[in-house]
């Protein structure tokens, strides 16, 4: 059964499952939700804990064999089984599985802790005998529309009143760092009195950026039309050293899907299903964003961006004077619905 992070601890309380599954790159969440099994399975009596580190060439047999054994002191352990990612491979794909067969004979407790699952995988069969059993907690980074209701309240647990505007500040300096942020509301909290209330000063005064961005991030950047977030999170990458051809797959790739979303709306298909044409499909969260793209970039304005971004493609190889840095910061800011850095430069260079 899938349940989010924040419902864990509730959920927990209730009963302890045999298998609870964590998933998702987000460290911070991650790391809490993990932590909570744990503390739920030591007030369950569970007082022997058995890791497992999946890596290159692991022996699935093992999970059978810590699953077997008996302990000296207690009938119940905590298994846990950690993959830095989430490719189990068939060998481990059918453990799993067989795990989850033989749950009736054993009263451990299974955590496992993984990178994010796909749709496709969860669809497998381990997924869904073990799914079945137990707990799915897919952990994702929060929403940037959300971080500033979510810092406020994460300042709370740290005996803080953190202003809205405050938190705002705070998401925009951290955005994709949760740990980060974390770890600035704890200084806070060392330095201020108990209940103090944080305001936007204190924040720009004693907070470092320590945003973390991909592209992933600035293309839905693009797609809603934050104009202002898409220029910092530009900054961000640059200054983290992404390679240019990395930042222009992305947004190339969201154009082409743009231009396949118009020609399916123009032969008279419904948006719902334009966005499960697509390869891959548009899933309910992002087709808001996509809606909104396509109210503001009529084709014609695509075709135009794709062809500039086809001369970026030429500068990047050399083969072009267009400036690169620039040219793909108006790229996106453009997508975005904005005003690109080239505007004052010849003709040749913009945007058209």
């Amino acid at each position: 059964m899938k349940i989010y992070a924040d419902k864990l601890p509730e959920a927990l309380t209730k009963k302890l499952p045999p298998v609870v599954i964590v998933a998702g790159d987000e460290p911070l969440q991650h790391m809490e939700a993990c932590d909570t099994v744990r503390q739920a399975a030591r007030q369950a009596g569970i007082e022997e804990r058995e890791i497992l580190p999946v890596e290159a060439n692991f022996a699935w047999g093992r999970l059978r064999e810590a699953s077997a054994s008996l302990s000296l002191f207690a009938s119940r352990k905590l298994i846990e089984l950690r993959l830095a990612g989430n490719n189990l491979g068939q060998e481990g794909s059918k453990a799993l599985k067989e795990y989850a067969d033989d749950l009736g004979h054993s009263d451990n407790v299974l955590l496992i802790a993984m990178g994010k699952l796909d749709f496709r995988q969860q669809k497998s069969a381990w997924f869904q005998a073990l799914d079945k059993a137990g707990l799915f907690v897919p952990v994702w980074p929060v929403d940037a529309s959300r971080l500033g209701f979510w810092l406020r309240d994460r300042a709370e647990r740290h005996g803080l009143t953190l202003e809205l505007d405050a938190a705002r500040l705070l998401g925009e300096r951290t955005e994709g760092n949760l740990l980060a942020a974390d770890q600035e509301l704890q200084k806070l909290a060392l330095l201020a009195p108990p209940g103090a209330r944080i305001s936007p000063r204190e924040i720009a005064g004693g907070v470092e950026d320590s945003a973390r961005y991909d592209v992933f991030t600035l293309v839905d950047a693009c797609l809603k039309g934050e104009r202002a977030r898409v220029s910092r999170i530009m900054a961000g990458l640059r200054g983290e050293g992404v390679e240019a051809p990395i930042v222009l797959w992305a947004l190339t790739r969201e154009l082409r899907t743009l231009l396949s979303l118009h020609q399916h709306l123009d032969q008279g298909q419904s948006f719902e299903h334009a966005c499960k044409s697509q390869k891959p499909v548009i899933f309910d969260k992002r087709r808001p964003a996509y809606q909104q793209a396509l109210g503001r970039l009529p084709r014609k304005r695509l075709h135009k961006l794709l062809l500039f971004a086809q001369r970026l493609d030429l500068a990047i190889k050399g083969a072009s004077p267009l400036p690169v840095e620039d040219g793909l910061h108006d790229l996106a800011l453009t997508l975005a619905g904005g005003r690109g850095l080239l505007a004052e430069l010849p003709s040749s260079y913009r945007i058209a």
